[in-house]
């Protein structure tokens, strides 16, 4: 442990010995757990890339390839304090993998293995120049040879000279949602952190960027203890206090609400007709699992009298009778599927600002739910539903009374049926991803109020929330957390965009204002069923490539995420009657690969 100066308050103010306070030894080295993708790393000829398994450690591991001239080098540079001593370390496996470091100022220091087909520790050490401010800590493979992996790398001795102390450790730190598999966590920031390390049981778990995240993979019914540290330029803080939380029991419960593990969504247009063709409900086949009616609608747009009738049958010849319609819905309930009641849409407007229309919500909404035998609910505000007032311009603590009463009137509903009642939301990217970049009409006003307006709302009921579906279609391009624009129509897009909510991320770029990231439970991804059902249509193999790159970290193409996430909960389409106009392209790709 490297010594600390000596310091003597006198009557002159404090005095410093003549020997300079140097950090002390910590693991300097950045996201050596890949725990953030390549975060930090650059790998030759884009040879290296993240991936969930094998893994030594936490939930990602380095898998670098070979070829041709290429040894497939991954490396980074640290600062490092001069004429110092320090310790390299990784976990390896494969043929010929090589761990080294270079730029010490004195004898550079490598060590390789031939063979490592299990996980094999390589350590090395070296004492740094006297003039050495940095050094480049790399791995590499041989020529021509299979892929390798490295895992847990570490770089321990003392931070550099940066100008700044080791970094507080954190506080406020503090469980979300719980599932049977996983916990959300959030703490406070840390003024000059640029990474923080989350630790399980004492010991280190994964490295995020942001001030919250879920760490998944648990077992069901068992505590968990979790500590989180700081990173800086000088190292590794001290680890915050102890949270303790318990995994629910494998029955799931509370906002799971008996979905399967992964979930299929569809809305039913019950209500009105298009070019897609009226589908009864007898008629929706086995694989979708939340059925949310199309649409209830307010009788004015601030009444929050909410009204729902099926089809007339002049719009709609083959529309069911109400009983037959109610028997459907029992039969699919018997089933062990959801059947919804989605209020909003694109053409229903709902602005709840008064408590008056608050409480016509909660009462005309319960009417239906009770009327059809229904199990919940689905709010699909678009447009000017919803908006910010000037001046609200924190997501936890809404004042703006349209966001505040939908908040209130939700909860009410919730406590009136109980645990079981499914929740479901549906914005657009303007409400909820778009909050990264803005947020309301901003600090001095001028910006669109309906940016990231969405945000309080989840917020607010993520502990009641059973599944986000996010319409990643029918929007302008979003910034992503790696701060580039993002276009609908492709893999990245949904990449990026469920990262977004599985990472959390700072609204309107403000870090002491973080929205927490959601379980992934919680998370589906919304998609059009066909070209005619909106823009932005996916073909099933870029909906695969997102899938595969999000619960398995394959496929990612450019974008790097911040975790996988295998617990993610499904799909959700606008709608139904397309995907039966469009044979049915849509759900038998999600049965196909979800192999229901």
């Amino acid at each position: 442990m490297a010594a600390f100066a000596a310091a003597v308050l006198t009557a002159g103010g404090l005095v410093v010995s003549a020997e300079t306070a140097r950090a002390a030894d910590a693991d300097i080295a950045t996201n050596g757990g890949f725990e953030s993708g390549l975060t930090g790393w650059s790998c030759t000829s884009g040879s290296g890339v993240a991936v969930s398994t094998p893994v030594h450690g936490g939930a990602a591991a380095l898998k670098a390839t070979p070829a041709g001239s290429d040894n497939a080098k991954c490396s980074q540079t640290v600062t490092v304090r001069p004429d110092s001593a320090y310790t390299l370390s990784a976990w390896v496996q494969g043929s010929y993998v090589y761990l080294g470091a270079s730029g010490t100022g004195t004898a550079d220091v490598s060590t390789w293995t031939p063979s490592a087909p299990s996980w094999q520790k390589l350590t090395t050490s070296f004492r740094t120049g006297p003039a050495t401010t940095s050094v480049t800590l790399y791995s590499n493979g041989w020529y021509g040879t299979p892929a390798y992996h490295v895992d847990d790398l570490s770089l321990v001795g003392p931070g550099g000279e940066t100008g700044q102390p080791p970094a507080a450790a954190p506080a406020g730190l503090r469980s979300s949602t719980v599932t049977a598999s996983s916990v959300g966590l959030a703490w406070s920031p840390v003024p000059g952190a640029t990474g923080y390390t989350v630790h399980r049981d004492g010991a280190p778990n994964l490295n995020v960027t942001g001030t919250s995240t879920t760490v998944t993979g648990l077992s069901p019914a068992t505590a968990y203890r979790f500590q989180v540290s700081a990173t800086n330029a000088a190292g590794r803080s001290p680890l915050s206090s102890v949270v303790t939380a318990t995994t629910r029991p494998a029955d799931g419960g509370g906002n799971e609400s008996d979905l399967p593990a992964h979930a299929l969504v569809g809305y039913l247009h019950s209500s009105f007709a298009n070019g897609s063709g009226y589908t009864r409900m007898a008629d929706v086949p086995a694989s979708w699992d939340v059925i949310n009616l199309a649409f209830g609608e307010p009788t004015s747009v601030t009444s929050g009298d909410i009204r729902f009738s099926l089809c007339p049958v002049a719009e709609c010849p083959n529309v069911e009778s109400p009983a037959e319609f109610k028997a459907a819905i029992k039969g699919k309930q018997a089933a062990g599927k959801k059947v919804l009641i989605s209020i909003g849409g694109q053409n229903g407007q709902v602005q709840l600002a008064s408590t008056a229309a608050r409480d016509a919500f909660v009462s005309s909404v319960s009417k239906i739910i009770d009327e059809y035998g229904l199990d919940g609910l689905d709010i699909d505000f678009e447009g000017h539903s919803l908006s910010l007032n000037n001046g609200d311009t924190d997501f936890r603590n809404p004042t703006s009374p349209v966001i505040v009463n939908l908040i209130s009137a939700v909860k009410s509903l919730k406590a009136k049926y109980g645990a079981d009642f499914v929740l479901t939301m549906a914005p657009e990217t303007f409400f909820v991803q778009l909050g990264y970049q803005f947020y309301g009409s901003g600090p001095f006003g001028g910006q669109d109020p309906r940016a990231g307006a969405y945000l309080p709302v989840i917020h607010a009921l993520r502990d009641d929330l059973t599944l986000l579906h996010v319409q990643d279609y029918n929007s302008g391009p979003i910034m992503g957390l790696d701060n580039q624009y993002h276009t609908m129509g492709g893999a990245d897009f949904h990449i990026a965009m469920t990262d977004m909510l599985l990472t959390g991320f700072p609204v309107a770029g403000d870090t002491t204002k973080v929205f927490p990231a959601l379980d992934p439970g919680q998370v589906a991804i919304g998609l059009p069923a066909s070209q005619q059902a909106g823009n932005g249509h996916t073909t099933p193999s870029e909906v695969n490539k997102a899938l595969d790159c999000l619960t398995k970290k394959t496929n990612c193409g450019s974008y790097q995420t911040h975790g996988t996430w295998p617990a993610l909960r499904g799909l959700m389409t606008w709608s139904i009657n397309w995907d039966r106009f469009n044979q049915w392209e849509f759900s038998r790709n999600f049965d196909a690969y979800f192999g229901s």
